[in-house]
């Protein structure tokens, strides 16, 4: 298949502002009345909330597609949001990691970003992301990026999580790889970052795996050595983190992760907090386990504004014979995650995955990963991939909501405006307007003759829900340039963060036809986009909502789409392997397969 071409763009010129009137003759003397000559802005001195540039960068422009942003007036249909590369080619050496290694590596492969923004200056935000990665699980390091101007300029530096972002036997992160980035403010403007580290494959004899947490003074220039949350060997595989400072108290910083543990074939959420902003931290500790042949995934806290703590995960649950079943649930913390609750299950998770519509090739997507987020008056909204909304073919992005801080939730609405065709990898922030935001992926632009083509969408509600407008986010690219690790990969998550009002998104995109340099992390900030008014929807208003966007009425998962939702299961819960080697699956798969011959 011929590389795509990316549309050229044509460089827009600035319009300057219009000529001033004369000034009276009185005004005429007085030495300040004279009127500066406009210049194009620095983007350097950009604040968040300020305009873009009169003119979008040249080459942003030529490798992205995105329209170039105009002085004003402003259009009545605001123009796609510039796009802003946050990565660059790699800076690691080679053969950094120090070991023989297997599986396909992609230098120059960007993939699984997330972001944060300081609380003190919303203009400084540190993104972080897998640099150089394996096709058979994780990359060589995470890099952390740092932007003071909003998201349109970066400084990169690698992270102390495997041998080649600086870890070591000296400084504790002596690993040859690393995965799962995630990075977290505190209100007195410190950064933490967190991931798993790994040498060694899955349950594999001499193999270690650890979840390690670092912090930053100054904003992602320097970090600290990393600690060790816990520390596993082939017996426990600990997977998918998160990290979440406490926004009202900077002392607590939360790490939350699943632990697969071989012996009893279980993997219960664990959970450790540091008391003392990230200086030292608190033992590991199981906050949920849903027993033996069960196992949490895709944990994520989020704090409430009366301060309880929120943990939400994927739990699947395997019977000895018959499907998996997969379910968003949550337990929750009224004291600083000393102690948790009882689960409490938002619905069921009826994932399928995301497949090339051409060749039936897999695309690894966030389908087994839930997210979550609050709103400044406690309202809480979970999203998810979810196949209930039409045929069980294709996922499209589920939302629930709960306003009692977790304890009841509402039946699952769809986010995502085109039905019919893949929509994935869904993240979700709420403004401190109230207004929900959810990023997606989605298949709509891709045809039989074309690559497999991506875009990145912007959902909004002012409502609560009940209603949505969209736009997108940069240009189309084509999935099938991007590393391949189980599936064409950009990340099992993204980010996106509103910073002073203004929202940012932060995700992987492929670079059509390059197989040099087959992705990049880009920054979307959108300081332009058309207001939303905030207000409850009418009754007759959410019922055309529920019957247009809700689960259809009676719907009950058949046993078609329960066996969809398993193979997906089964997809992404194996290691993808080496050239010429068997895949590594998890125990209970391989007693399951066992039991089927």
């Amino acid at each position: 298949m011929s590389p795509r071409v990316a549309p050229s763009v044509s460089k827009s010129l600035v319009v300057s502002a219009p000529t001033a009137l004369a000034c009276i003759a009185l005004c005429c003397a007085i030495a300040g009345c004279a009127r500066p000559t406009p210049q194009t802005a620095d983007p350097s001195t950009i604040s968040a909330a300020s305009p873009p540039p009169a003119v979008a960068s040249a080459s942003v422009e030529a490798t992205t597609g995105a329209t170039p942003v105009r002085s004003l007036p402003m259009p009545a249909r605001p123009a796609a949001p510039s796009l802003y590369v946050a990565s660059g080619l790699s800076p690691l050496p080679p053969q950094c990691h120090g070991a023989d290694a297997s599986g396909i590596l992609y230098p120059n492969a960007e993939v699984e970003p997330y972001l944060a923004a300081n609380p003190l200056d919303p203009r400084i935000l540190v993104g972080t992301w897998q640099q150089d990665r394996w096709s058979n699980g994780s990359a060589r390091a995470l890099l952390a990026a740092t932007s003071f101007d909003g998201g349109r300029s970066w400084t990169r530096q690698p992270l102390p999580f495997s041998r080649c972002g600086g870890g070591s036997v000296l400084n504790g992160g002596d690993y040859e790889r690393a995965s799962d980035p995630w990075v977290s403010y505190s209100p007195n403007g410190v950064v933490h970052a967190m991931a798993l580290s790994t040498n060694g494959g899955l349950f594999q004899a001499g193999s270690a795996n650890a979840m390690l947490a670092s912090r930053s003074l100054d904003h992602g220039r320097t970090w600290s050595n990393p600690i060790a949350l816990i520390q596993d060997g082939a017996a426990a595989f600990n997977d998918k983190n998160a990290m979440t400072a406490d926004p009202h108290d900077a002392n607590f910083v939360y790490a939350v992760w699943d632990r697969l543990i071989d012996a009893n074939d279980s993997g219960p959420a664990y959970f450790a907090r540091s008391v003392d902003g990230g200086a030292s931290w608190q033992p590991a500790r199981p906050i949920h386990d849903p027993g033996s042949r069960n196992q949490t995934i895709g944990n994520q806290i989020v704090v409430l504004p009366n301060g309880v703590l929120i943990d939400v995960f994927n739990q699947i649950d395997r019977p000895l014979l018959g499907p998996q079943r997969a379910r968003v649930g949550i337990v929750r913390s009224f004291d600083r995650g000393a102690t948790w609750s009882a689960p409490i299950y938002v619905a069921d998770l009826l994932a399928v995955g995301t497949r090339d519509p051409q060749s039936g090739a897999n695309v690894r997507d966030g389908s087994i990963i839930p997210t979550i987020a609050a709103s400044p008056h406690g309202e809480l909204y979970a999203v998810w991939q979810d196949a209930r909304f039409g045929s069980g073919a294709f996922d499209a992005i589920a939302l629930s909501r709960s306003i009692d801080s977790g304890a009841t939730w509402s039946a699952p609405i769809r986010v995502n405006a085109v039905v019919g065709v893949a929509a994935f990898t869904p993240s979700v922030r709420v403004g401190r307007d109230s207004v929900v935001a959810v990023s997606y992926y989605d298949l709509r632009s891709d045809t039989a003759t074309a690559p497999l083509t991506a875009d990145v969408w912007l959902a909004r509600s002012g409502d609560g829900g009940a209603t949505w407008t969209e736009q997108r986010i940069g240009a189309s690219f084509d999935l099938l340039s991007a590393p391949n690790a189980n599936g064409f990969f950009v990340g099992d998550y993204q980010g996106l963060i509103e910073a002073d009002g203004v929202l940012v998104a932060f995700y992987g995109k492929a670079n059509d036809g390059d197989t040099f340099n087959r992705t990049d992390i880009v920054a979307a900030p959108m300081p332009y986009l058309p207001p939303i008014a905030v207000a409850t929807a009418s009754a007759a208003t959410k019922r055309a909502a529920l019957r247009d966007r809700g689960t259809p009425p009676g719907f009950k998962p058949g046993p078609r789409l329960r066996q969809r939702v398993d193979a997906n299961l089964r997809r992404r819960l194996r290691e993808p392997p080496a050239p010429g080697v068997e895949p590594r699956v998890m125990p209970h798969y391989a007693f399951a397969s066992l039991l089927q011959r």
